[in-house]
């Protein structure tokens, strides 16, 4: 299964709010429950992270994916805009979520609450995806995509 992962969820393997769940959905990643895309937009915002964050990033980056993010995650990426999903300011989070979304991504996982993981902007995403012919897609915290015992196949 084909999972968007942003730059939060590799910085939330280190901060001690986020740390549990962020090693924990990377463990999945090492056993081979997710296959992980990622775009330039989180290569770029990796390159000021701390060193230790990107030492994650380059022991998971042979079982990542790079996605191209292109013209049509940028024209979905102004849709989100023009719908005021969020505004100018956040662009990047936008266009993380349209990269996902064209690249055939099955879920976002991230821990952005206030632009990407949010009760009330998931379905305005979802709701300009629908309208511009695309599928909804499902956007998540890393502990909402885990198993939490053997039994379960998590997501």
């Amino acid at each position: 299964m084909l999972v968007y992962v942003d730059t939060s969820v590799f910085g939330g393997a280190l901060d001690a709010e986020f740390q549990r769940g962020s090693q924990a959905f990377f463990e999945r990643v090492r056993e081979g429950a997710f296959e992980v895309a990622v775009s330039a937009l989180v290569l770029d915002e990796l390159k000021p992270a701390p060193a230790r964050v990107r030492s994650l990033f380059e022991e998971l980056e042979p079982r990542l994916v790079l996605v191209d993010t292109g013209k049509e995650a940028y024209d979905l990426q102004e849709a989100y805009l023009e719908a005021k999903v969020v505004g100018r300011k956040w662009e990047t989070d936008a266009l993380h979520v349209a990269t996902a979304t064209i690249r055939g991504c099955r879920a976002i996982v991230s821990w952005n609450f206030r632009h990407i993981v949010n009760f009330g902007k998931i379905p305005l995403y979802n709701g300009v995806n629908l309208v511009r012919g695309y599928p909804a897609i499902a956007i998540h915290t890393p502990l909402e995509v885990i198993s939490y015992d053997d039994e379960d196949e998590g997501f």
